[in-house]
């Protein structure tokens, strides 16, 4: 029987390196985020979304303005919960579809940002959270997407924090040096084939 493993963390943590660690070993990883953005693009999908924005959501290809989308439930905590009952059954199933391609694997990945946010955790059979010292989040995120600290920090206030996420996770690993994070990463994935 396969096992569903959680895997999260905040903004700067270094999901996509863990990410791209895991999947060098051959398990495989389903992005949450990525797949969210797929469902987006499936005609129904697009057609419900419209709507519910009232037909202002639309590029001239047809697809949504996802950029646009994001400004608007920002602000919008109603629209975005109405948002999220459109793509979160959608992207459940494109999901349970990786499970059966992935069936002959011992474990399956699920990253998410919002894993515990959304209550995803609950379907797992672990958890993994990736933390860091927000000092050093911050940081790599300046560098990578050539923010301001301001804007990173907004950012993390939208997220829930390392601490809560810490009582929910089944297993934490820090971060900060990469050699010791895949060495954690390792032991971890030994102790679930185990089990």
């Amino acid at each position: 029987m396969v096992k569903i493993i959680g895997l999260t963390g905040g903004i700067g943590s270094g999901k996509t390196t863990i990410i791209n660690y895991i999947q060098s070993k051959g398990f495989p990883v389903y992005i949450a985020d990525d797949a969210g953005k797929e469902v987006m693009e499936y005609p129904d999908i697009i057609k419900k979304i419209n709507a519910l924005f009232n037909g202002e959501v639309l590029l001239p290809n047809g697809f949504l303005n996802r950029t646009k989308i994001a400004s608007i439930v920002f602000k919008d905590k109603e629209l975005l919960y109405q948002l999220n009952k459109i793509v979160h059954p959608a992207v459940a199933l494109h999901f349970k579809d990786f499970v059966e391609k992935n069936a002959s694997s011992d474990i399956i990945f699920k990253e998410s940002a919002i894993l515990f946010e959304s209550e995803a955790y609950k379907k797992c059979d672990a958890t993994i959270l990736i933390t860091a010292p927000l000092n050093i989040r911050i940081h790599r995120v300046m560098l990578r997407d050539q923010v301001t600290e301001d804007d990173v920090l907004k950012r993390v206030k939208n997220q829930m924090t390392d601490s809560e996420k810490q009582k929910l996770a089944t297993f934490i690993v820090e971060n900060i040096k990469l050699n010791e994070t895949f060495k954690n990463i390792d032991q971890i994935i030994s102790k679930i084939l185990i089990n």
